[in-house]
């Protein structure tokens, strides 16, 4: 510890020692040998997410007060994301970071606000108390707060069940959002949609109770500049699938998250229009209860779509495709530089890359690989998949023009899904499209089973960049 000043007292305070494994034993040396040996006895050696905490002696000095030794790993396997680890797990104060100063303060602070969330609407009593970070080294507070504000979002939209978010809880959401931005808002409710030329999101919501009808949202907002790209943000709004006639026979239990796209798509929009980024910024969101009762779509009937494509419904579990059909087709008449959905579409997603890679699928090669340098720069992990035109037959149909249960044949669920997408999606500018979890199924610290905002960060920063 540097001496002090002269006449200048020297602010003692919980640190975090966060440690390359590379540095270990340099800090060690340098530490009391009762405190080296404590941390030597507990095989603290700068694992990744690694913690031991050193108890303060009672003094007035260095070592008087709580300490803390954090593990970051191997220096190039680094992500500050190890930081979500220790908001939940140290004591419920305020913390110091001691750290490389070449480490990104932002996303390290980013990182521990997102492992400090809760969701605790439902919980009776008083929430429990997290650690907090001193901030008094971040570069620009309100650009954390926006992109905290927009992951929690998220996941607070998500873990919300479906008798609390049903279609007219995402409207409601989304009308805030344009309250609080000035954007313009707009919703087309119930059998409007049929006046209004969006059937195929008509025939997904129909057979919910009439609190629950279907909805078209749209807001839009203009940000700062004189000529600004337009993007649109689609988002699969779902708010519970049983499945339809296609009942699911498993994993309906998780369905109140098959809203997660239009979660996204609002959360990323709050992000955007809080740091003004220099966008025309349209959101579009289909929100639909994909329920049973007598005037449900049947598998075998033809539906109409905005686009003027009869499609064959042959399952109605698959009904985020034809919702995204109409909002695609409305994202075309804006006449967009770049639309990027978000669905919670497919298993398949899942079965390729699991639960924490994202994958993508962009008719754009250069939007392409910027997303992918931005995902890498920002530490979200997503994954490009092929639109693979050998499989474009598997959507034929013999009585439609597309169909959308693709032939067994085919079997990649989740680039059929997209495959289905494309052929909705603009004419103009890029499209992509992801296939999002939206869940998180394995608890750890910092890491609650639960709602999970996934690319977020890598499309904010590729949007920033256009």
């Amino acid at each position: 510890m540097p001496k002090p000043l002269p006449g200048k007292a020297v602010k003692i305070e919980p640190t975090i020692h966060a440690l390359f494994e590379d540095e270990v034993e340099g800090a060690l040396a340098a530490l009391k040998p009762a405190q080296s040996a404590f941390l030597a006895a507990r095989k603290f050696t700068g694992k990744a997410a690694s913690l031991v905490v050193l108890p303060g002696d009672g003094g007035k000095g260095e070592g008087s007060v709580m300490q803390a030794f954090f593990g970051l790993g191997a220096r190039g396997d680094y992500s500050p994301l190890t930081f979500r680890a220790l908001a939940s797990q140290l004591p419920a104060i305020r913390w110091a970071l001691k750290a490389d100063d070449g480490l990104d303060r932002h996303a390290i602070h980013a990182a521990w606000h997102q492992g400090a969330y809760r969701f605790d609407r439902y919980k009776s009593g008083e929430p429990k108390e997290v650690a907090t970070l001193d901030d008094s080294d971040l570069p620009d507070p309100g650009a954390l707060e926006a992109e905290v504000r927009a992951h929690n979002f998220v996941r607070d939209l998500v873990n919300t069940p479906a008798n609390d978010m049903g279609p007219a809880d995402i409207a409601d959401a989304a009308f805030a959002l344009s309250l609080r931005h000035g954007a313009e808002f707009n919703v087309t409710i119930g059998d409007e949609l049929l006046t209004e030329n969006y059937p195929a999101i008509h025939a997904v919501g129909r057979a919910a109770a009439e609190d629950r009808a279907p909805r078209f949202i749209e807001l839009s907002w203009q940000g700062p500049g004189p000529s600004t790209p337009t993007v649109v943000l689609v988002g699969k709004g779902v708010a519970f699938d049983t499945g339809g006639l296609n009942i699911k026979t498993t994993g309906m239990g998780l369905m109140k998250k098959d809203m997660g796209g239009a979660a996204h798509a609002l959360a990323l929009g709050d992000w955007i229009m809080s740091c003004r980024l220099p966008v025309r910024l349209h959101i579009l969101i289909a929100a639909v209860e994909n329920a049973i009762s007598g005037s449900a779509m049947r598998p075998g009937d033809i539906l109409a779509s905005r686009a003027g494509l009869s499609i064959e419904m042959g399952n109605s579990d698959a009904e985020g495709r034809l919702i995204l059909a109409d909002a695609l087709t409305r994202a075309g008449e804006l006449e967009p530089n770049l639309t990027i959905d978000f669905a919670t579409l497919t298993g398949a997603a899942r079965v390729a890359l699991g639960p924490e890679v994202i994958p993508f699928y962009c008719d754009d090669e250069d939007i392409a690989r910027r997303l992918e340098v931005c995902a890498l720069a920002h530490n979200d992990p997503v994954w490009r998949m092929p639109l693979w035109p050998g499989y474009k037959d598997a959507l034929d149909s013999d009585i439609a023009d597309i169909r959308n249960d693709p032939a067994a044949w085919a079997q990649a669920g989740s680039v059929t899904a997209a495959m289905f997408l494309q052929r909705f999606a603009p004419k103009t500018g890029a499209w992509v499209h992801f296939d999002i979890y939206a869940w998180n199924p394995r608890g750890r610290a910092g890491w609650p089973v639960g709602a999970e905002a996934q690319a977020l960060r890598a499309v904010y920063h590729l949007i920033g960049g256009l």
